[in-house]
């Protein structure tokens, strides 16, 4: 089916306007995936580099240890304008840089023994030369006590900082975070339980009732997304949308300015124009699309739609637009496996970089219908093929720009050299007393409301049956308070 002439001339003038090409940008990011064979494992890539007899991490651990030098990792890969290299690890140690003949470098050695480590399926972020990872583990096998592997490390060369896990408590499990130069805070959209907000937002009258709101109504124990600031040193949450999300976002980035975008899967429905972008039966582009949220809100931006049925009910359908009340178009791909990421370089606020799927492995198939294609096949139909996209903001035009070599995701993607945090200077590794349960300073009265599936404690820690006479813990999801009951 042909667009309109029109249509593809303003295609093609925003094409050639796009910011995206008009500047070098080297990127780099913390490997989740890639696929070189059979396997989509990082660590079946990792390379054995012998038994290291003196090998001692200094955390009561016995000397000796098997080391490999791990695929996982930090990457590296530049997009020039027109093509992108292929990601290569930083630093790019090679096996004889760990051990050359009967020699052994101790550091190269601890160094590339915990890449291995650095697994961000939970969310990862780089702040002024650090990162942070985010693992969480099959929640099934485990206890809710140690859920999240939480990890601190140097973004430079690859050395584990600081490491603690977290319990279930922390609610750190996050579709991306980012860092806003404005005011010095990280933020990112976090998967919560309706039981997990706070209660200033659940007690209210109003929650999820409001016509005017444009979030689907609740049943008290839904899951979704809600943006929150993070304190990356306590990794304690601060929730800010007064309810949940229930989009399936994949990528979030906060640019030079302090605007954040969050980027969704997109459907794998439609067909696909002459210009290489998925459409709708109605002929309107579809796939991921892009919302701009409002920082101290939450909110995303939207413009409602009312209309009315033949019965004179009216209803209203909220639809994506930027800050200045501009439409937000689909981005006409879907990308919809596992993780993705985002970034801006912190000279072009223009422009958001999308690390994705290329069209969630859709193509021409065995009957000659556009449809999803097989696994088997997926080095030759790309299937599993990954892209880089650039988004313009100011018109809302994404471009695939190039593929990624050996189908690389990242779990956090950011400019090197040109990152919104470089020399920020913000402190986000835990000191010794590490990650506690946040407890606010002040003692609250009995008046302060509780829901009824809140956790009650004694001073002590002791899990009681309601609330005790004196000073009691009170745990209402992420949100710990002292009360005081005469």
């Amino acid at each position: 089916m042909k667009k309109n002439l029109q249509f593809v001339l303003l295609a093609l003038a925003a094409l050639f306007c796009m910011p995206a090409n008009a500047q070098e940008v080297k990127f780099n990011g913390v490997a989740q995936l890639c696929r070189t064979d059979d396997s989509d494992d990082l660590t079946a890539l990792s390379k054995y580099v012998g038994w290291y007899a003196d090998y001692d991490n200094g955390e009561g651990e016995a000397k000796g240890k098997t080391i490999f030098l791990s695929a996982q990792g930090i990457y590296s890969m530049t997009w020039n304008g027109s093509s992108l290299t292929t990601p290569v690890h930083v630093p790019n140690m090679k096996v004889s840089d760990i051990k050359s003949g009967s020699e052994w470098n101790y550091e190269n050695a601890k160094r590339a023994s915990n890449w291995n480590l650095m697994y961000g399926n939970s969310g990862s972020v780089y702040i002024d030369g650090k990162l942070v990872t985010i693992m969480s583990r099959d929640e099934s096998s485990t206890e809710d006590g140690e859920l999240f592997n939480l990890r601190w490390w140097d973004a430079e060369n690859g050395d584990l900082l600081y490491q603690q896990t977290g319990s279930k408590a922390l609610n750190v499990e996050n579709a991306g975070l980012s860092y806003n130069p404005i005011d010095g805070k990280v933020y990112g959209l976090f998967y919560l339980t309706e039981a997990q907000l706070p209660d200033e937002i659940t007690g209210d009258e109003e929650y999820f009732e409001s016509e005017a709101d444009p979030y689907q109504e609740s049943s008290g124990t839904d899951a979704g997304y809600c943006l929150c600031s993070i304190d990356l040193k306590t990794m304690e949450i601060t929730p800010i949308t007064p309810g949940l999300y229930y989009f399936n976002f994949v990528a979030f980035a906060i640019n030079s300015e302090g605007r954040a975008f969050g980027i969704t899967s997109g459907g794998s429905s439609g067909y696909i124009g002459d210009d290489g972008k998925q459409y709708n039966m109605d002929d309107q582009l579809s796939g991921a699309q892009v919302y701009e949220f409002d920082l101290e809100t939450g909110m995303y931006y939207a413009q409602a739609n009312p209309t009315e049925d033949e019965n004179g009910e009216i209803s209203i359908d909220y639809t994506p637009c930027f800050k200045d009340g501009s439409p937000i178009p689909a981005t006409g791909f879907s990308s919809q496996y596992r993780r993705q990421s985002a970034c801006f370089a912190a000279s072009d606020p223009t422009t958001l970089y999308w690390n994705g799927y290329y069209n969630s492995g859709k193509g021409i198939n065995d009957w000659g219908s556009w449809g999803s294609l097989p696994d088997k096949e997926w080095r030759t139909n790309g299937k599993f093929d990954t892209c880089l996209y650039g988004i313009d903001i100011t018109t809302g035009e994404c471009t695939r720009l190039a593929k990624i070599k050996n189908r690389f995701t990242f779990s956090c993607l950011w400019a090197d050299g040109d990152d919104n945090s470089d020399g920020c200077g913000l402190d986000i590794v835990p000191d010794e007393a590490g990650i506690v349960d946040p407890v606010t300073d002040g003692i609250s009265s009995t008046s302060v409301k509780t829901a009824t599936n809140a956790e009650i404690f004694s001073i002590s820690g002791q899990r009681t049956n309601g609330m005790q006479r004196g000073i009691n813990i009170v745990k209402n999801g992420s949100r710990i308070q002292k009360v005081v009951k005469k």
